[in-house]
């Protein structure tokens, strides 16, 4: 099996890949709401915003900084990064930067920070306080700095990581593939020449906010189809809606195809 739940007693070695967090914009459970999976005592519905970590046992690699990113690397042990890739620069993929300060201060040096320059502007303009450089308080800011980030692969911690151009609604994101293990969130489209780059996986985990269609995501069914077309050994679906039970959802999937949660680690192989 490629992945292990983070209770079970058979931990799983380095390199793998994490989940931090599998839910959409609002996190699940969503604030206000009283909905059977708001309340839901099962603990794979509740759902932190969707990021993953990279753990390769020399280092940790983050791809993007959800708003929880503090309680989501605590929970998991993550104490320390040497770098940050980010899909896209929405709200509920970057909020967590601040979080990165614990790491420049241990590390005595800047945190780069992998991204389009699109995504460093937005960054940049969401962040300034992070960018003054005529501010040096210790503790006052996040010691990061950015690394271009186009379509080639790149070389990091001992693993080739490719980016994958996507399509979410009318914005260009990434996503990543890293040996035989693809995180490919917030999407509804994915062009012809990155299909061509996720396939042979073993491990997709896929954009799938819920039941119905939507203008920026897929749907459950979507992405069924698109790994229908891919053939990834296994499948994950992510960046879940408070309308995804775990339990009932699950039960319904195609074989193969299961629902990610909170805490999903995935072994990486080259």
């Amino acid at each position: 099996m490629s992945n292990s739940d983070s209770s079970t007693a058979h931990p799983i070695s380095p390199p793998y890949l994490v989940v931090l967090g599998c839910g959409t914009s609002t996190g699940v459970p969503m604030i206000g709401c009283k909905c059977p999976v708001c309340t839901s005592s099962d603990p794979r519905n509740h759902r932190t915003r969707t990021g993953v970590a990279v753990v390769t046992g020399t280092g940790n690699l983050l791809i993007d900084t959800p708003p929880e990113l503090r309680l989501q690397l605590v929970r998991e042990q993550i104490d320390s990064a040497e770098a940050v890739l980010y899909t896209h620069s929405h709200a509920d993929h970057v909020l967590g930067l601040d979080d990165l300060r614990i790491f420049g201060y241990r590390r005595k040096a800047s945190l780069p920070l992998y991204c389009e320059p699109e995504v460093q502007g937005h960054l940049r303009r969401m962040f300034a306080y992070a960018f003054d450089q005529e501010k040096e308080t210790l503790h006052s800011r996040p010691m990061i700095h950015f690394e271009n980030l186009g379509n080639d692969p790149l070389e990091l911690l001992g693993l080739t990581i490719q980016p994958i151009p996507l399509i979410h609604g009318e914005t260009r994101v990434l996503g990543f593939r890293i040996g035989n293990v693809a995180f490919c969130t917030d999407c509804n489209a994915i062009p012809a020449g990155s299909e061509q780059l996720l396939q042979g996986l073993e491990v997709l985990i896929l954009d799938a906010l819920h039941e119905h269609s939507h203008p920026t995501h897929f749907s459950i069914s979507e992405a069924i189809e698109v790994i229908g077309r891919l053939r990834p050994g296994e499948a994950y679906l992510t960046h879940l809606s408070h309308q995804v039970d775990y339990a009932k959802t699950s039960a319904r999937l195609p074989e193969g195809i299961h629902l990610a949660h909170d805490g999903l680690k995935i072994a990486i192989s080259p």
